[in-house]
């Protein structure tokens, strides 16, 4: 009865749950947080570890929809936001160097160095940084650091889920509280204006006409852009993730791109469905015996690690003139990265907010920082810090 349509099916029942514990918590408990739960129980009983490939999201998820949702991210926010939002890549970077500061000289008085080294990097970041750090550890013959980099990408997220939903419902409160009143209203309206997208009346120089513009030229217009940027990544050596967020921006202004296009052309759900999925795939390697083993440190590392990063943003956030809410928010996308970001900020406004008004107003304020804030933790600063660390040990 077992097939790739069955594993399908499994995999839509897995997001499903999270979405309905989400949606009968007020999002108090995130639906990203509740599936990895799920799914993490299931690998260590009765779902088999291949299901994601079995269900044919694999490679769709880590290659295609992957690139192609970033470009997307690009056309959801405008030049002038992306580059209003140079506060927010300030206070992730130094958000992580106050998390490596405080874990690298208070940990060693409660676990041992080797795994220190080979834990921040994924701490601070996602996979890239976790497959620098395993690799490194197995060269120096440290098969129990080895270990510990991959688990700790696993488990990362368990802790940056139910933290970050906890300060985007303080962040939204305050947003709501403010928007509510009637000198708010007066002022400013719905304030959309913080990230608003390119005006889709006035038209690129690019620009389609709209007889010719179907989905299938809207998905071909996305995979061009997003071929221009791996290249770039590889003749850069800049990630190509980070150019296609740029030249989604930029094609987007020129009218090459319409703005969310992959929502315009019916496949935004499809995509990030199997991105989520490719993500959970990596919680398979994470085993009973693993947890156990090396459970102590791994929490050590994370509460000091993260206590690290808070008492940094705090301060920069108030010299920056940030809300500290939404900053450490910010800061805490390192812990799991994009999509969950974009997953976790959209489900908060729509859980929180009573119109659409509102919703868009909490988007507004909260969406583009949030967004900034995986591509400069996990995308940049991660790896730049995993580059440092390997040599360590």
């Amino acid at each position: 009865m077992y097939n790739f349509m069955a594993a399908f099916i499994i995999c839509g029942a897995v997001v499903l749950i999270g979405e309905i514990v989400a949606k009968l918590t007020k999002a108090w408990v995130p639906s990203v947080f509740v599936s990895a739960v799920v799914l993490l129980l299931g690998y260590w009983t009765v779902i088999p570890k291949e299901l994601v490939t079995e269900a044919h999201l694999m490679p769709f998820g880590n290659t295609l929809a992957m690139m192609l949702i970033i470009t997307h991210m690009g056309t959801m926010i405008s030049l002038e936001t992306l580059l209003a939002q140079w506060r927010t890549v300030v206070l992730c970077v130094l958000g992580l160097a106050g998390m490596c500061g405080l874990a690298y000289f208070v940990c060693p008085f409660f676990m041992e160095r080797e795994l220190i080294i080979a834990g921040l990097p994924p701490l601070t970041g996602g996979i890239v940084a976790a497959t620098m750090m395993q690799t490194a550890a197995q060269e120096a013959g440290l098969t129990t650091a080895a270990v510990f980099a991959i688990s700790m990408y696993c488990i990362q997220g368990f802790a940056g889920y139910p933290l970050t939903a906890i300060v985007l419902k303080r962040e939204g409160a305050l947003l709501l509280e403010k928007y509510r009143s009637s000198k708010t209203h007066a002022a400013n309206g719905p304030m959309l204006d913080v990230t608003k997208l390119p005006d889709e009346q006035t038209h690129g120089i690019l620009h389609l006409p709209e007889s010719w513009n179907s989905p299938v030229v809207m998905l071909m217009k996305l995979g061009i852009v997003t071929w221009l940027a791996m290249l770039l990544g590889g003749w850069t050596g800049i990630s190509g993730a980070i150019w296609c967020l740029v030249l989604g921006v930029v094609f987007c202004r020129l009218g090459f791109l319409e703005p969310n296009i992959l929502t315009k052309a019916n496949s935004y759900q499809i995509m990030l469905f199997a991105l989520m999925m490719f993500i959970f795939d990596g919680l398979k390697a994470c085993t009973p015996e693993m947890l156990v083993s090396i459970i102590v440190p791994m929490i050590v590392l994370i509460v000091v690690g993260v206590l690290g990063m808070f008492i940094v943003a705090y301060f920069v956030a108030r010299a920056l003139k940030i809300s500290i809410w939404l900053g450490f928010g910010n800061c805490l996308t390192a812990l799991y990265g994009f999509p969950f970001n974009a997953i976790i900020t959209e489900s908060m406004c729509k859980e929180m907010a009573a119109t659409e008004d509102e919703r868009e107003y909490l988007m507004a304020h909260m969406f583009p920082s949030m967004i900034v804030g995986g591509f400069s933790t996990v995308t940049i600063t991660s790896v730049i810090i995993a580059g440092l660390f390997v040599n360590l040990f």
